[in-house]
């Protein structure tokens, strides 16, 4: 079928459905919905069978609903309606949600229903849920209506708000006043519910220190209590918070005021934390061991590594390197593995090209300490998603291993035409080939497991339920590991002498140097449109098949 994906903007439930579709043999064309002009030439120049909005702001214009099928996809239970579905359903504390693909028409989300599914709901921000759980069950249900509309049988039918069994409703906007803080008397499990609901967007207003500001990334700091509203301890970026009964740590903040950033809570209020005590819980970074396996863990908040993390973590994995194990596991994040350096941080700081600097020197020692690891075997595991630096520190291991739903970015030019760095010319071309390497990078495009797994960026697909360390212990026990260990310094040695690591470095840097200090501002002013979330005017030719194939027709 010729699929047009029509979105606010490529978000993550919109690229898994980019991929899906495409492995599926789809013709899938994305146009960013800036306008309803620019709606209809979409349509017009794409022709397509159905036009799948995963993620819309606006409604589709009527003239557009009414000559070609649209199918909407809601992040909600059958009948559910309104803008806010998945925050009422965490700030509720429902045990089961859902979402539901119906067609446009006049009323928001009240058209004839194609398809639905259900999943178990889990204590979790909205964006992690919206990340996992609604991803993988957008994808079956979309897949669901896009085989009845083959058959050319299936009836879509409107959801009766009157039967009993429909639990959804229509539901107005989520407003502060609906999760406002009652620091006082709200207990830690409904602070956290609030907080969770409104995590990526919105966030939740509050006030810290006497200064207006949003709250986001927050958890149970365990075994930490005080007078409720007072701010007690700090821990990795993270101010810990008393609540009725006991404290919620916040991870990160933005303040009230204008192109303010979403940033690590310690950061945004430097002076009034140094004083306060250090605690023990935020722990983005964790160290457990299962016999011959160690598991460095790095769940860093939207896979953003700071220069002061990437030196963390680079300490972490020399400590993990001290003890006896055979395997060595990089696990990341359960919604993100890694991004890359951390363009808020960047942004934030007094020169942006010198903390650019910084920032991709520090993820660049830790990618050279993992290639350059040859007493055991180092295994990337994706449970989450990598983009841009991310993926290519994630090769810098021995193997990738990856869950099945995982999304790639192996690309860096989106942000302003960046080079990028971590040895990536040392490390694609080797696992997939020089052209496939330069296919990949200039292609721009997210990548699915089943890909990566076919041009070498992945070794292993898991299940969603896959063990990975039961894989590492039969991987530690293989009669054939001082074998392969042997191999891999052999190979890492015959690589230094053809060319060093050093080398590739100072290539990659030179050309980021360009990127970060040149006359060209692309990267700056990409930097910041990413992080203020400034809207798109366009949508880029790499997505938008139906406009490249126009621009190739009038050469």
């Amino acid at each position: 079928m010729r699929i047009l994906l029509l979105v606010h903007s490529f978000n993550s439930l919109s690229q898994r459905l980019h991929v899906e579709l495409r492995e599926r043999h789809h013709d899938v064309s994305v146009e960013f919905d800036v306008n309803d002009a620019v709606t209809r030439e979409a349509v017009e120049l794409f022709d397509p069978d159905v036009v799948l909005a995963p993620f819309l702001k606006r409604a589709i214009p009527e003239d557009v609903w009414r000559s070609r099928r649209c199918l909407i996809v809601h992040p909600g239970i059958v009948g559910d309606r309104g803008p806010s579905a998945l925050d009422w359903a965490v700030l509720n504390g429902e045990e089961e949600w859902g979402v539901t693909v119906l067609e446009a028409e006049a009323e928001m989300d009240a058209g004839p229903v194609w398809a639905s599914a259900i999943f178990a709901m889990r204590a979790a921000t909205k964006s992690s849920l919206y990340r996992r759980e609604i991803t993988d069950a957008a994808v079956d249900a979309v897949l669901s209506a896009l085989t009845r509309m083959e058959s050319k049988t299936f009836v879509a039918k409107r959801s009766d708000l009157s039967d009993a069994n429909i639990r959804g409703r229509a539901r107005p906007v989520c407003r502060q006043s609906d999760r406002a803080i009652d620091w006082r008397n709200d207990s830690v499990e409904a602070v956290l519910r609030k907080i969770r609901s409104a995590d990526g967007v919105p966030g939740v207003r509050d006030i810290l220190f006497d200064r207006p500001v949003r709250l986001f990334d927050a958890h149970r700091a365990e075994n930490l209590s005080g007078p409720p509203g007072a701010v007690i301890a700090r821990c990795d970026g993270a101010l810990a918070r008393a609540a009725r009964d006991g404290a919620v740590w916040i991870g990160h903040v933005r303040e009230e005021r204008d192109k303010a950033l979403k940033l690590p809570a310690t950061h945004v209020f430097a002076k009034e934390s140094a004083n306060l005590p250090a605690a023990l819980g935020y722990a983005p970074i964790r160290y457990e061991e299962d016999g011959a396996v160690g598991m460095l863990h790095f769940a860093f908040y939207n896979g953003a590594m700071s220069t002061a993390q990437c030196e963390a973590l680079r300490a972490a994995y020399a400590q993990a390197l001290q003890r006896p194990t055979r395997v060595l596991l990089l696990m990341g994040g359960p919604d993100y593995w890694s991004n890359g350096i951390h363009l808020g941080l960047i942004e934030d700081a007094g020169s942006p090209a010198d903390e650019s600097w910084r920032n991709i020197n520090a993820i660049d020692d830790l990618a050279r300490d993992i290639i350059t690891t040859t007493d055991r075997l180092v295994v990337s595991a994706l449970r989450g998603s990598a983009g841009a630096g991310g993926v290519f520190l994630a090769l810098a291991a021995d193997e990738v291993w990856a869950c099945e739903n995982v999304l790639l970015n192996p690309h860096y030019k989106d942000m302003g035409n960046l080079y990028g760095s971590e040895y990536w010319t040392y490390l694609l071309p080797r696992r997939a080939g020089t052209e496939n390497a330069h296919r990949v990078t200039q292609a721009r495009l997210p990548m699915g497991v089943a890909e990566a797994h076919r041009l070498g960026l992945v070794d292993r697909i898991l299940s969603p339920q896959g063990d990975a360390v039961s894989m590492a212990r039969a991987l530690a026990a293989d009669a054939d590991f001082a074998a392969r260990l042997a191999a891999k310094r052999r190979r890492r040695a015959a690589d230094e002498a053809e060319k060093p690591l050093a080398a590739y470095r100072e290539e990659e840097l030179a050309r980021m140097r360009l990127n970060f200090y040149g006359f060209d501002p692309s990267y700056h002013v990409a930097r910041y449109n990413f992080i203020t979330k400034v809207p798109k005017s366009r949508t880029p030719l790499t997505l938008a098949k139906h406009r490249s194939r126009r621009g190739r027709a009038g050469r």
